[in-house]
């Protein structure tokens, strides 16, 4: 298993994703998100031409599909999961490696591999969120000794340990790549796309939302990035 691109994806156990949709998705239909939204970014890496390798990490399988590798995340955060994931990757002949949110739902073949394209030039290179300040993807190579540094101002953080590492850091803006679901406005956002399979998730009526709790700071949620 060497050679080719290995791309590294994280996605937390289920019932822990998106709390911060509370009062906008069901239960039910924030899993059904996460699924979908994970099943968007596994089908556009299969697509790519410079991947040659997928992997999740994660605390569980759940609907990931049986071909596609997965190590587990035993805690501890999300650099953490991903520094263990790397080493293993590593391990097994990875040379490069392409990190991916799981929560991208537009992401395409072609966001993915020009982001790849032009980390080859460098040596790293980024894609930051809507806001500008987080980290949505990132491809660096050689993998180690790179400190993953996924949290508040994560694009300054990552920038910053590619320099260290004499790296020239290559900065990639694309529709596909920026738009992450991760609150009620991000939400809105996708599903003014009409996007059919988003389309259909039921959102809770108004009666509803004046019921539901406030939501709970979501575990994990955009200070990942």
């Amino acid at each position: 298993m060497t050679g080719g691109c290995w791309a590294l994806v994280a996605v937390k156990t289920r019932v822990n994703c998106k709390s911060r949709l509370v009062g906008k998705l069901s239960a039910e239909a924030r899993l059904s998100l996460v699924r979908l939204m994970l099943e968007r970014a596994l089908t556009a890496l299969r697509n790519c031409q410079t991947v040659s390798h997928i992997t999740v990490v994660t605390p569980e399988r759940d609907a990931i599909p049986a071909d596609v590798h997965v190590l587990p995340d035993a805690g501890g955060g999300l650099n953490a999961a991903l520094d263990a994931a790397r080493d293993v990757l590593v391990g097994m002949g990875a040379s490069e490696l392409l990190v991916l949110h799981a929560d991208l739902p537009i992401v395409t073949p072609a966001d993915i591999d020009l982001l790849v394209t032009s980390g080859r030039r460098a040596g790293f290179a980024l894609a930051p969120d809507c806001a500008g300040t987080g980290t949505n993807a990132l491809y660096v190579a050689p993998p180690s000794p790179f400190r993953f540094r996924f949290g508040p101002d994560s694009r300054f953080r990552h920038i910053e340990e590619a320099m260290r590492l004499g790296r020239r850091a290559e900065v990639l803006c694309s529709n596909g790549l920026e738009l992450d679901v991760d609150g009620p406005a991000d939400l809105d956002r996708l599903l003014a796309l009409r996007e059919p399979c988003y389309d259909a998730l039921p959102l809770l009526s108004t009666d509803a939302l004046d019921a539901a709790p406030a939501a709970v700071p979501q575990v994990g949620g955009a200070s990942d990035r």
